[in-house]
């Protein structure tokens, strides 16, 4: 048996070599069945699975109550198209709205607490859905903030958005993601996108008195994750909450990692950032909305979201029947385990065991988003997460020298204390 699974393992990656555009660097695994925080590959051997496809398994894998909801939707309709009414989009928004007005600051925009969605299929999408709501919203709504002149410019619509960023690889959100290795191959990009270094007032000051007033939105991610999870200070976050308040501009946060319980709280803004009194005007989803079902989202405070009407964007498959049906059961499930609590704690339990781990520098992050940073004698990460992978452990890695753990957020202690047994196995 074993050998009939090899051979078709090995049948398998070479039609994927062959056939498929080579994107990804993949490890020599296929993983053929999950259960909870366990995958299986192909032989039947089992991996602890502290990556969760990205942030995205929010449930672990085959969870029943997300199972069951994906089933009994496949049985009654998958997609008619956004020309008409479907099932559970509505109660899934209203759900992502309730948790945002939860302790939510107030808006210069306009009173109330109520926010609205855009469904989307991924990161990238809810993130070009916010770039291009950000220009309409400066064009309209917000120019009232912005000189005639300015206004009737062409200028008016640039975003500024953090080096070291990652907010997606359609070439609009590549010329927001500022990082020259990934820029690099694909200029020209996008005109419009202002760069600044994460956490430093004074230069995101200095670029508002130069260009002001032709900025209409600052992007931002809470915590970095792709450059190794690093926070922003609240210090920094209040700045840019009061130059875009100042100068007509949106204060986004890309929370397309960070959101969904990820951290601790429904969405990262209302954890470190929100006890500091920040509230973005725009935020985005994915990942771990869907449990594994590809959906997005873009949240906009009601009066922002009124700006895009009707034929201005769209999408085929967002907000489908199935991935409502999905989200909704994810939200639902996470809710009944008071998320909250579980993943704030478990969390906390997880950083408190690395940082006992030799061969660990530093560790940060928050909730179940955590980055290790690797001491200097340690192998260089991309090695330690082979090395972990061959343990039975799923990490990765995202840079020579930091490691990111990212579990489904139904990870338990004992699941901590096995994670943090083969990762020292992995740096011995």
């Amino acid at each position: 048996m074993i050998s009939a699974n090899t051979a078709r393992f090995e049948a398998e990656k070479a039609l994927d070599d062959a056939y498929v555009m080579g994107t990804f660097a993949r490890s020599g695994v296929e993983f053929v069945r999950g259960e909870g925080m366990w995958l299986y590959d192909t032989l039947q051997r089992r991996y602890l699975d502290f990556l969760a496809g990205i942030a995205v398994c929010s449930l672990g894998h085959c969870h029943p109550v997300l199972t069951r909801a994906i089933q009994d939707q496949l049985a009654k309709v998958i997609h008619v198209s956004n020309y008409f009414y479907i099932e559970h989009r509505g109660e899934v928004a209203q759900a992502l709205s309730e948790l945002a007005a939860d302790g939510a600051a107030p808006s210069p925009f306009g009173a109330g607490t109520q926010w609205k969605t855009f469904f989307a299929n991924s990161g990238a999408e809810a993130n070009e859905c916010a770039l291009k709501l950000a220009r309409l919203w400066a064009r309209r709504d917000g120019a009232a903030g912005m000189s005639a002149a300015v206004v009737a410019g062409e200028r008016v619509g640039e975003v500024v958005s953090l080096r070291r960023s990652f907010h997606g690889r359609t070439l609009g959100t590549l010329a927001a993601t500022m990082q020259d290795r990934l820029q690099g191959p694909f200029q020209p990009l996008p005109a419009g996108y202002l760069a600044v270094d994460a956490n430093d007032v004074a230069q995101l000051e200095a670029l508002f008195a130069e260009r002001g007033s032709t900025i209409c939105a600052v992007l931002l991610e809470p915590l970095q994750g792709e450059s190794g999870v690093n926070p922003l200070d609240a210090t920094y976050v209040q700045a840019a909450r009061r130059l875009c308040d100042e100068y007509g501009a949106l204060l986004i946060f890309d929370e397309v990692q960070t959101g969904i319980y990820r951290t601790g709280t429904p969405f990262a803004f209302q954890g470190v950032w929100g006890e500091a009194g920040v509230t973005p005007d725009v935020f985005t989803l994915a990942k771990g909305l869907g449990g594994g079902v590809p959906v997005g989202a873009c949240v906009a405070r009601e009066r922002v979201a009124d700006n895009l009407r009707p034929g201005e964007h769209g999408s085929t498959f967002g907000g489908s029947a199935l991935a409502c049906a999905a989200a909704r059961a994810v939200l639902t499930e996470l809710a009944r385990m008071d998320a909250p609590e579980h993943v704030t704690r478990v969390g906390a339990f997880l950083r408190e065991s690395l940082e006992k781990v030799p061969q660990v520098a530093s560790v940060r992050g928050c909730g179940l988003m955590v980055g290790v940073e690797l001491a200097p004698s340690a192998p260089e990460a991309h090695k330690v997460v082979a090395r972990a992978l061959n343990e039975g452990l799923i990490i990765n890695a995202t840079g020579p020298t930091t490691l990111r753990l990212v579990p489904p957020l139904i990870c338990e202690e004992t699941h901590v204390e096995d994670a943090v047994d083969l990762l020292s196995r992995a740096l011995a």
